[in-house]
């Protein structure tokens, strides 16, 4: 079996936390065992270009039971657990191609290789796997019956792709999906992002001036639970909505340009590019800490930032590094990169529990089936998740809850249905 992973000796690492993360998962342990029975992709190859974790490994898991052949790839090269890729390689039959910390050229070329398994289904977490094919592979259009995507950032660029006419195979996007973004982004980006940031600074978060660009499901989760641990949040936000909807969730809003003068640390939740500059780090206190949860690390202008440093410093801290610029007053002050502006919730920490993923990759499991069963009647769009299957993730993850909820009578249904009757 084709691999290309660090050290296939860390696979019975790796398995203890594929089983642990599993433990977490219900909804998707039934998904699987169905799979397993109905077999519902036999013969269908599958290309996966995402975060190489422990949830990602029991989602493939399933898609293997379910007939697939199975080719992962990491979406971030700082998001691969190396004795997770182990794992999946020795102990589960899966060809993975990731190494954590790989450069630009390997990420590419693992990338090529996911595509060159001339996939009939693919997974993207960011759109890249759908965007090389389109630029590289267009041979490959005809096999491909469809594609799913993960994130906010991917959906983004897969909806240019299609407005432009660009879109040449069907794409549902997951990530629009309320049982994956109400939950995933909001709780899951939340609790990991403050993880990620604790694990490499070691920050008492309370007391602190945390500023979060961007107030989309991400932002408003990881913003209301910085809160929660005693922070003074301030939000930035160009959508006009989101930034009402956060001055009334209590928060202080105002331009990027005054919180730069304000803010301890900065996180960036946007999937747009530059939204830190550097006219913002010439404002920022000695000592400010920057770090990004939006899926590339273009968020910050890192690249501006190098050009403005007199000296850096890698490494003064795992996953920290120290640039010395100069203010508008010519002083000297150190800005903190975390992670290297890349994602810092699964850079520095491992990510989303599972719990939550468990919902995104159920919704993820359940799309593939549905995209079988439908190939004949799809364009080549961008589609949403059916209510159908949103409603059988959320029930079901209800009744691994233990919570019951209520069911409409008949006269309910008739009330709901009708328009004849009102006050």
């Amino acid at each position: 079996m084709k691999h290309d992973i660090k050290n296939k000796n860390l696979a019975a690492a790796g398995k203890k936390r594929i089983q642990w993360a599993d433990n977490d998962m219900p909804v998707l342990k039934q998904i699987r065992e169905r799979f397993k029975k109905e077999k519902p992709l036999v013969g269908l190859r599958i290309s996966a270009c995402m975060h190489v974790t422990a949830e990602t490994a029991n989602l493939m898991r399933a898609l293997k039971e379910g007939g697939a052949e199975i080719v992962l790839c990491a979406s971030n090269p700082l998001s691969t657990q190396d004795d997770v890729a182990a794992s999946l390689v020795g102990d589960y039959g899966i060809s993975v191609y990731a190494i954590r910390g790989e450069n630009r050229d390997t990420f590419f070329k693992h990338l090529r290789l996911a595509i060159e398994n001339q996939p009939n289904i693919t997974m993207d977490d960011g759109a890249d796997l759908v965007s090389t094919i389109h630029k590289e592979y267009k041979n490959l259009f005809e096999e491909v019956i469809g594609s799913m995507e993960e994130t906010t950032t991917g959906v983004i660029r897969l909806r240019a792709m299609a407005k432009d006419g660009a879109l040449k195979i069907p794409v549902i996007a997951v990530n629009d999906a309320k049982t994956k973004n109400m939950f995933d982004n909001r709780y899951g980006t939340g609790q990991s992002t403050l993880d990620g940031i604790i694990r490499a600074t070691d920050i008492l978060i309370a007391g602190k001036n945390i500023v979060v660009v961007g107030y989309g499901w991400c932002g408003r989760g990881f913003a209301t639970r910085a809160r929660g641990m005693g922070a003074k949040v301030l939000v930035t936000e160009v959508d006009p909505i989101k930034a009402l909807e956060a001055a009334m969730d209590g928060f202080n809003v105002l331009p990027m340009l005054e919180a730069a003068k304000i803010g301890d640390l900065f996180c960036t939740i946007t999937g747009d590019i530059h939204v830190i500059d550097g006219q913002h780090f010439e404002l920022m206190k000695d000592g400010a800490m920057v770090c990004n949860s939006g899926h590339f690390d273009c968020e910050i202008n890192l690249k501006k930032l190098k050009e403005m440093a007199i000296n850096i410093k890698k490494d003064v801290r795992n996953f920290v590094d120290e640039y010395m610029i100069k203010d508008k007053d010519g002083k000297k002050k150190k800005i903190y990169v975390l992670a290297e502006g890349r994602l810092i919730n699964l850079s520095a920490a491992e990510g989303h529990p599972a719990s939550v993923m468990d919902m995104s990759f159920s919704t993820q499991a359940l799309v593939s089936e549905w995209l079988v069963k439908n190939s004949e009647n799809i364009e080549p769009k961008v589609y949403e998740v059916s209510k159908k299957i949103e409603d059988v993730v959320a029930k079901l993850k209800l009744k691994s809850m233990g919570i019951l909820i209520d069911k409409l009578t008949e006269e309910q249904k008739k009330y709901l249905e009708s328009w004849q009757e009102g006050t």
